[in-house]
């Protein structure tokens, strides 16, 4: 069958005048816990990894953690050559992609067999807060929705992402973090400062009403607010992914085993009453 073209997602030009502003007077306290996070991770990986790449919208937060590491942006088609890096991380920009998977795709023809990437983006849960809260005040005051926050994967689907581009030992899980801010309007500071605005495609092409934002404001202290602050959630999936190895480990044969789960767990095994 035809390959068939992603629908659009962002708008790459406001993508990169909101990141651009951002850099001005950035706001990076969680792309540097997601980075830290990531360093941990490879800490617990048996391997000295002497190759590596990030696709990165922010690549001088990664001068000082891989040190002479390939920086690349996040483009439709990433400027790194097959099969040149042991490592690549993608960094906390997933989520603005038209086609995750074939990021991914592109990620994997990077690296070297026994590769490992690390992909991470935020997840579904990330600004619940915010997302109900402009929802409900557009709604009422309006009587309409316009896309304000790009879609985000659930956990329990993002791992098929990795199945789907054809990585091995596949793992897919999430950190949440809440901060408190003392009001929804610094939030909507911060998020600018991350450059994560709205550059949706189809986005709002006009300002957003006065009476809107107020109402999410109001929305949001009433419905999430306690002594004083408001929380924000951010979610981060994690996707860990090898490209593909004969000497790796390999999951066995369905029926296969060779030793009883009972004997294991050390219990005596229950024969079940097959019924009628």
């Amino acid at each position: 069958m035809p390959a068939t073209t992603p629908p659009r997602l962002a708008d790459r030009a406001a993508l990169q005048r909101n990141r651009t502003r951002a850099a001005r007077a950035p706001v990076t306290f969680l792309r540097e816990a997601v980075i830290a996070d990531i360093q941990e991770r490879l800490g617990e990986v048996n391997r000295t990894f002497t190759a590596p790449a990030v696709v990165t919208p922010f690549p001088e937060l990664w001068a000082d953690v891989l040190p002479g590491a390939v920086t690349v942006p996040d483009d439709e088609t990433l400027a790194l050559a097959p099969g040149a890096h042991d490592l690549l991380i993608h960094d906390l920009c997933l989520h603005w992609a038209d086609d995750p998977v074939g990021q991914l795709v592109q990620a994997g023809l990077a690296l070297k067999p026994d590769g490992l990437l690390i992909a991470t983006l935020f997840g579904g849960l990330t600004l619940q807060e915010l997302r109900t809260s402009l929802a409900e005040a557009e709604a009422r005051v309006t009587g309409g929705l316009s896309p304000r926050v790009a879609p985000m994967g659930e956990i329990r689907t993002l791992g098929t992402l990795l199945q789907r581009a054809d990585l091995a030992l596949p793992v897919a899980d999430n950190i949440i973090w809440t901060v408190d801010y003392p009001s929804p309007v610094a939030l909507m500071h911060d998020l600018r400062g991350m450059g994560e605005g709205n550059a949706l495609i189809h986005r709002l092409r006009r300002p957003t009403a006065r009476g809107v934002i107020e109402a999410a404001i109001e929305t949001y202290v009433n419905h999430f607010g306690a002594n004083g602050r408001v929380p924000a959630t951010f979610e981060v999936a994690v996707l860990t992914g090898w490209t593909r190895h004969p000497d790796q480990q390999q999951p066995l044969r369905p029926g296969s085993a060779v030793a009883r789960l009972a004997d294991a767990l050390g219990v005596n095994e229950t024969k079940l009453d097959p019924g009628p």
